[in-house]
């Protein structure tokens, strides 16, 4: 009995393994979100090849432990290649603070709640996603932030909110796909004499067919234009250990503003998986990245950054 489990817990971790191995060798991965859940497969393999070798130490346990450290390793090794350089310390740079949250569309109960705290944030830029709870009170809000894109402005859509103290110039708002419609925007703003490219973005699902492969690809192609400091924010419903979200960062040249907190699902809290991002381009830099400290009835949680915009690329 013992062994018939040994064994079986041996060969599932080797076929979890397997998979890891296509994905880097052929860029093949099973459709669906387990892509963002390496880290906690490697880390379950890591405690499957433990109890394995409690049970019995035997070639087969070395093997999985083997596995399942290669997996961890992989993980971490995406996520830490992703990390943004130190900022550089000068007296030419512009402190700017941004907050993306998800608030959920439906969350209409808290949604004076959510514009309260936005106001209170202290936030420079905030991006919302499923925005209509927060639409219904953007005459109090407009009096912080005195520029937007969404719920009636550019778009008559209320999905993606983008809030802005600063003068939103060059704005554009379009679809990255034929799933969703007005889920990407873009402006330039200038803060105190340093411009800033800001873009926002709400990806499919990715159990969606290949819409969220199109989808980043698209937002790819497009970002790659342009040149200087960017901001991208949203919810991408994938971490960044997903192939085609890798790919979107080394396409745009974009890191993340620091070690990511998990936004989503609220019911497993830290363990959660990050699919919700704040991320940068040079020679915008990065101080910090926290998870705010209530979900306000969402089903995300939302992310605050601080970070560092030179007046002048070097």
């Amino acid at each position: 009995m013992r062994d018939g489990f040994r064994h079986g817990v041996g060969v599932l971790l080797l076929v979890a393994f397997g998979i890891v191995c296509l994905r880097g060798l052929t860029g093949f991965w099973p459709p669906g979100f387990i892509h963002s859940l390496q880290l906690h497969v490697g880390l379950a393999m890591l405690a499957g090849a433990g109890l394995m070798a409690l049970l019995r130490r035997g070639w087969l346990a070395r093997l999985a432990f083997l596995a399942a450290l290669i997996v961890t390793a992989q993980a971490v090794w995406l996520i830490v290649r992703s990390l943004p350089s130190a900022p550089a310390v000068t007296a030419e740079a512009e402190p700017l603070k941004v907050l993306s949250f998800n608030v959920l569309g439906d969350n209409l109960e808290n949604g004076a709640a959510i514009a309260d705290f936005i106001q209170a944030s202290g936030a420079d830029v905030a991006y919302v996603m499923e925005a209509e709870p927060v639409g219904l009170h953007l005459d109090r809000l407009s009096k912080t932030y005195p520029y937007r894109i969404g719920c009636g402005a550019h778009t008559d859509t209320c999905d993606l909110l983008l809030l802005s103290k600063y003068p939103l110039t060059d704005i554009f708002v379009g679809s990255l796909s034929d799933l969703r419609r007005d889920r990407f925007a873009m402006a330039n703003i200038n803060v105190r004499g340093a411009p800033l490219r800001l873009v926002a973005a709400h990806l499919s699902k990715p159990y969606f067919d290949d819409y969220h492969l199109e989808e980043t690809e698209e937002l790819a192609d497009v970002l790659e234009d342009f040149d200087g400091p960017l901001l991208l924010a949203g919810d991408f419903n994938a971490s960044i250990l997903a192939p085609d979200m890798q790919r979107l960062l080394e396409r745009t040249g974009l890191t993340t503003t620091g070690l990511e907190p998990a936004t989503w699902p609220i019911r497993a809290g830290r363990f959660g998986v990050p699919i919700d991002h704040i991320f940068i381009r040079a020679p915008l830099s990065a101080r910090s990245l926290t998870r705010i400290p209530s979900n306000f009835g969402s089903n995300h949680y939302g992310l605050m950054a601080d970070l560092l915009l030179p007046k002048s690329s070097p």
